[in-house]
């Protein structure tokens, strides 16, 4: 199978405008996400709304793809940023791919906002294939703080000890341990956080991006949800590695003194 690794990219934050472009020790954080990801990516793709973002991927040598400004979700962005590139003169061999080439390419969603991706947990979706969609999931210790685990902008997952695929998403803690007070949970059973990581087979993504919302997902406000609603295998890795996103300015300054940190 071919892979290549397409990393969303907006301006846009309510919470953080322009943190792609926010300097980490001398590098903007789409340069250090785009680096990490070519330590195991052959091809890396940007896909951006944001002529600033454009401008500063081609400056460092990346390559880069204006995507509309409407998209929804990354999910969007990153299927139309896969058009562009069986588009691209400079991909010639895919220009005229076909539908069993997209049944043959694994297209890898690369948050924007990791700068401290391992290329490790990158592999590991990509080990998971052949399937549907891959993610990444990271197990709890009972030395985990309980109240990381019980809040709901962490996502939980369970999945089959068997196949490894998916089960759930959850924003609630799963599973729900009977009988057993809530601050000894994860002494007595397994959790799992979700890392946003996702591969997905070219397909498959194509798909998805025509699929009406669902229920679930409506309700939890997770797009994974509908994947499962509509009968995709979701294949789950697993992660010792702690995933650091940046969604604030205060993430951005932890990020600076973790770099500083492990770069003495």
């Amino acid at each position: 199978m071919k892979y290549i690794g397409i990393i969303p990219a907006r301006y846009a934050s309510s919470r953080f405008p322009g943190k792609p472009l926010a300097e980490i020790c001398g590098k903007t954080m789409i340069q250090r996400v785009y680096e990490q990801a070519s330590k195991v990516l052959d091809t890396v793709i940007v896909a951006t709304d944001d002529q600033r973002i454009y401008d500063c991927v081609k400056n460092f040598g990346g390559v880069v793809y204006m995507t509309s400004k409407e998209h929804r979700c990354g999910t969007d962005r990153i299927c139309e940023a896969y058009q562009l590139y069986k588009e691209d003169p400079a991909f010639s061999p895919l220009t005229s791919l076909s539908n069993s080439s997209d049944y043959d390419t694994v297209v890898v969603n690369i948050q924007g906002d990791e700068p401290f991706i391992q290329p490790e947990q990158i592999k590991a979706v990509m080990d998971c294939f052949p399937t549907d969609i891959a993610t990444l999931a990271k197990p709890y210790t009972a030395e985990d703080d309980i109240q990381e685990l019980m809040t709901p902008n962490i996502v939980k997952v369970v999945f089959s000890q068997q196949t490894g695929e998916a089960l759930y998403f959850s924003r609630s803690v799963i599973p729900y341990l009977r009988g057993v007070e809530q601050s000894e949970w994860l002494c007595n059973g397994q959790y799992y956080s979700h890392i946003g990581l996702y591969a997905y087979r070219a397909d498959v993504l194509m798909r998805i991006t025509q699929m009406p919302q669902t229920p679930l997902e409506l309700a939890e406000s997770l797009e994974q949800l509908r994947w499962l609603e509509n009968g995709l295998k979701i294949k789950v890795a697993v992660s010792n590695t702690k995933s650091i996103g940046i969604d604030t300015p205060e993430d951005l300054q932890q990020a600076i003194e973790y770099f500083q940190i492990i770069n003495q």
